[in-house]
């Protein structure tokens, strides 16, 4: 496997007094149908596409049939390309949707951790209340897996690497991104998570902005999923989420993607572009403001727009509110 950091160039800097601070390196590439069309640093670093991936671990959701023997809607498929904030909205849909499967939140294999929605931890901790599976980012993401293991008749484990649905993801992940996987790790959900060049990641993403309905299982599955993230920006993140933000001011026309450890995916559909980019360092500040970058390079996302503003060059301030210093895109990027 290559190393993450070799061949990685700046993405960006953080300026202090006018004196450069630190700086924030990765890579990025921007494929076509065809393939590169452009990139920074190196298109083969082998990474973990960790939740930017999610598009492509729904794929079997659909193409197996799952979703529309169960009557999915397109807010379910959002949910299922989902790390939400574990707000009420998340919370409830995903209990509704494992209930209806005739299951519990015990049948769940992501794992409980606290909601980072703040309004929903606030009302855990004032009810003496703990948080359950349901809260997790990927319960969504682990709704759909339970949906597809229910149709396949398939066991209970389903995170685990020889699941029929893991194998069926495995495959589609290659199949898509067009290479064999580099080798697996497990995520924080619990689930497998396959690595990959940030090349290949963008080859799938370009396949997913370029999928037609009427062309096959997998077109369909592919535009269906991408135009669902795009009209439910608010199941796929959440409030004050940099994927929500960013989607809900591009009026849903572009499906974007974080993963952790600073990685993120874009799907433009109108262009026939897919992005895929990764900070080596993990630095979340740098993947959002490199995203947005692209996005207004990419003649998608309006500069000015205060969800962008926000996230692309931002200025940063102490708790007293002082200007302290600058985040900025290094000289190069895009």
């Amino acid at each position: 496997m290559a190393e993450v950091n070799r061949g990685a160039v700046p993405v960006a800097e953080l300026w202090r007094g006018g004196v450069l601070e630190g700086v924030h390196l990765g890579h990025a590439v921007i494929c076509d149908a065809q393939g590169v069309v452009e990139a920074w640093g190196n298109p083969g670093a082998v990474i973990f596409p960790r939740s930017s991936c999610k598009m492509i671990q729904a794929l079997p959701l659909l193409e197996t049939g799952a979703a529309a023997a169960r009557g999915l809607t397109d807010a379910h498929l959002a949910l299922a390309c989902a790390s939400h904030q574990g707000a009420a909205l998340h919370v409830d849909m995903a209990g509704r949707w494992i209930a209806d499967l005739g299951l519990t939140e015990a049948d769940l294999r992501c794992g409980a951790h606290e909601p980072m929605d703040r309004e929903e931890r606030d009302r855990l901790i004032c009810s003496h209340e703990k948080p359950c599976q349901l809260h997790n980012n990927c319960s969504g993401k682990h709704s759909g897996f339970l949906t597809v293991t229910q149709h396949l008749r398939a066991g209970p484990e389903y995170v685990e690497i020889d699941h029929p649905l893991q194998k069926a993801i495995r495959a589609a992940t290659e199949e898509v991104c067009g290479e064999s996987i580099a080798g697996w790790g497990v995520d924080g959900c619990s689930a497998p998570n396959f690595a990959l060049t940030l090349e290949g990641l963008a080859r799938g993403m370009a396949k997913f902005a370029v999928a037609r309905e009427g062309h096959g299982a997998r077109e369909d599955a592919m535009h269906r999923l991408a135009r669902a993230m795009g009209a439910y920006p608010e199941l796929v993140a959440g409030e004050g989420r940099a994927c929500t933000e960013l989607m809900r001011a591009m009026g849903g026309r572009v499906a974007i993607k974080t993963g952790a450890e600073a990685v993120f995916v874009a799907i433009l559909p109108e262009k026939g572009l897919g992005i895929a980019l990764k900070v080596v360092d993990g630095a979340t500040r740098a993947s959002e403001a490199a995203i947005a970058h692209l996005l207004v390079r990419a003649g998608v996302l309006e500069a000015g727009h205060p969800a962008t503003v926000k996230r692309l060059n931002p200025v940063q301030r102490n708790w007293r509110g002082i200007e302290t210093g600058v985040l900025r895109i290094a000289p190069g990027f895009g």
